[in-house]
């Protein structure tokens, strides 16, 4: 997996201590994408993830387009499963 810079500074900033909460969604599901993650549609604002045998459903923000630390959360927890880290 090679990742580009910008791919990089998400990873760093979804594992950033303390969790950020002002990374932009879209950057997140590129980040995704460039792991190697499938994305689908969900109902509402929800996007299912699957990598490396893992699966895992988030909500996009709205109205903001920027994520909640809970997100964050979600998303650090779900690559870690996924046995992606910085």
């Amino acid at each position: 997996m090679e990742l580009s810079g910008k791919h990089r500074a998400t990873l760093a900033a979804v594992f950033a201590d303390p969790v950020l909460a002002n990374i932009p969604w879209r950057e997140v599901e590129a980040l995704l994408l460039a792991c190697g993650a499938e994305l689908s549609e969900g109902e509402g604002s929800r996007v299912r993830a699957s990598l490396n045998g893992v699966r895992a459903v988030f909500h996009r923000p709205h109205p903001h387009k920027e994520t909640d630390k809970g997100a964050v959360k979600s998303v650090r927890r779900f690559l870690i499963e996924a046995e992606i880290e910085p």
